[in-house]
């Protein structure tokens, strides 16, 4: 019969490999730990869902379902929950995005300044339609329901630069260097 101590020896030397084991994600792929320390970092909290999304999209690029139920699993959240609120805001994309993104605002006071014809300009010119991504990957064309720039409207917002007051015409300038 093994003493107390020597029990306690084994559970210390295999602790470690368990607790590895247990953290580690099944695929190997070490992006899943920069989640797993910004869950940590914010001890795991469901009200850190929007920065640890934050986080899975840098890390990954976009919110592969995989990711999403990774979260939902880590953070004790229902994936409904987790889809909702990637899909609620537009920042966050559930398919890889192109090299280059054109954001069109359809807010109230971009639309009613022009905002769906310059979206649908640049559909007509990219020929695809919002929410995808030409065939060569290099423009994404998103819609927002606001940017919060509406004193400038109508706003189309270049790869993370806000341009304000745009017409068609302008809006098909800065993406020709972008379509092929």
């Amino acid at each position: 019969m093994q003493s107390t101590a020597a029990k306690s020896d084994d559970h210390e030397k295999s602790a470690p490999k368990e607790a590895k084991a247990a953290t580690e994600h099944p695929s190997g792929d070490k992006r899943f730990k920069v989640l797993d320390i910004t869950m940590k970092r914010n001890q795991y909290r469901q009200d850190a869902l929007i920065e640890v999304l934050h986080k899975a999209q840098e890390a990954f690029g976009y919110l592969e379902e995989d990711v999403l139920l990774y979260v939902a699993r880590n953070l004790k959240l229902p994936l409904s929950r987790v889809y909702g609120v990637a899909t609620f805001y537009h920042l966050f994309s559930l398919k890889p995005s192109g090299s280059h993104t054109c954001v069109v605002c359809l807010g109230t006071a971009c639309y009613v300044k022009g905002g769906g014809e310059v979206l649908a300009s640049l559909e007509k010119q990219t020929g695809i339609q919002q929410g995808e991504t030409t065939a060569d990957g290099e423009v994404s064309l998103i819609t927002a329901r606001c940017v919060g720039a509406c004193g400038i409207a109508p706003v189309v917002v270049y790869d993370g630069t806000v341009a304000g007051k745009q017409t068609s015409e302008q809006a098909l300038d800065h993406i020709k260097g972008w379509i092929k």
